[in-house]
């Protein structure tokens, strides 16, 4: 089984804190979508005939698209690869795109889950990130959803910025647990180079974030979610049970999939490839009929870092019969060996012969898991 990523590189406004590649122009909007269905057909022996279990727009915003246009991208997928029957087809959409008309429309296509860019529930917060909707309409979108019969919902929150105390957080969190969405994924708020937000604390203009106050809103939402009957399987994601991601699921688990678009990225177990974060770039490639890539093969240590890092974002954890299946038995041993630091902490717990974070442990996952990664030149077979 594989997957499929579809960007759609436009967006009505920039927020402040984004670095994914978009432009607020759709001037070439139709000429984009001529070049994605190119890139399809360019692409059709990438996953070398394995079926397709899960599709995923994202962005930008791929809810700016019309149902037609959505439909049209599905059915070039459908003609092109070998799709399962029901794959799971998620949409990224913002509140403001979720009108009657959109959902009434969308009912028609086969999009069955929606990807909904909430971020915050109070209006000052949403207009500190520059979004683009307010909160009432992020409320209202859920809703109406709901009523169309699209219930597999998942929505974004962020934390640890400065406006949200702990009070405001403990509000969106039981907001969306209100609403009984199945997924929410949470981040926090990062500083990323060339944003917007950047800028403005590079000038003074806004406060720098707050570690101690992410690690505590990060706790916070850990334990209200549990709480409340969501599995954190995933650092940044919770679900009922069985209400997984399943595109994002297989990426954490090392799953092949093609990423179609812009700057999308692709990944086939051997080689990871990328496209050219330009659209007038990649508008000009694919109208000579070639798709403008990077491409770098991956060696064995890069794949034993990948899985670490990956793996063990997730409650499934690092299995370390794959480990010595994969790689070696010396290399399970030095595994074992350079987490014995973070057992003693109670960082990582050993079971059933897989190490898992432990809620302590995940407020260091990316610490742990670079220091558990092997150097180039450092693989024992």
């Amino acid at each position: 089984m594989a997957g499929i990523y579809i960007h759609i590189p436009f967006c009505k406004q920039a927020c402040h804190y984004c670095d994914f590649h978009f432009s607020t122009s759709l001037k070439y909007k139709d000429e984009m979508l001529t070049a994605i269905h190119k890139e399809i057909t360019l692409q059709k022996s990438y996953l070398e005939n394995q079926k397709i279990e899960t599709i995923y727009f994202g962005g930008g915003t791929p809810s700016l698209l019309s149902a037609d246009e959505i439909s049209l991208l599905i059915a070039k997928i459908q003609t092109t690869f070998e799709v399962i029957n029901h794959p799971e087809i998620t949409l990224e959409a913002n509140p403001d795109d979720l009108n009657i008309e959109k959902l009434k429309d969308l009912r028609n296509t086969e999009v069955n889950r929606l990807s909904i860019g909430v971020q915050s529930f109070f209006d000052e917060d949403l207009k500190w990130m520059n979004r683009a909707h307010y909160a009432n309409e992020a409320e209202s979108a859920i809703k109406r959803a709901q009523d169309f019969g699209l219930e597999n919902i998942t929505i974004d929150l962020i934390y640890g910025y400065p406006l949200l105390n702990d009070d405001k957080w403990k509000q969106n969190i039981s907001k969306a647990i209100d609403f009984q969405i199945p997924h929410i994924s949470s981040y926090s708020m990062t500083v990323e180079p060339q944003t917007a937000l950047a800028s403005f604390i590079d000038k003074g203009k806004q406060k720098q974030m707050d570690e101690a106050q992410s690690a505590n809103q990060f706790q916070i939402l850990i334990e209200e979610l549990i709480s409340n009957g969501f599995e954190h399987y995933e650092i940044s994601n919770f679900a009922k049970p069985n209400q997984y991601s399943k595109h994002n699921t297989n990426y954490w688990r090392g799953i092949n999939y093609l990423g179609i678009g812009p700057s999308a990225h692709s990944f086939n177990g051997e080689t990871r490839q990328w496209n050219v974060a330009n659209n007038a770039k990649y508008l000009a490639e694919l109208l000579k009929g070639k798709i403008p890539f990077e491409l770098e093969k991956l060696s064995l240590e890069n794949k034993y870092n990948e899985y670490i890092m990956t793996s063990l974002r997730t409650q499934w954890g690092v299995d370390l019969f794959k480990i010595e299946q994969d790689f070696s038995e010396r290399q399970k041993k030095n595994l074992l060996a350079a987490a014995e630091e973070y057992l003693g902490k109670d960082w990582l717990a050993l079971a059933d012969d897989k190490l898992v974070l432990t809620i302590k442990g995940k407020l260091y996952a990316d610490k742990i898991a670079s220091e558990l990664f092997i150097t180039e030149n450092g693989f024992q077979e």
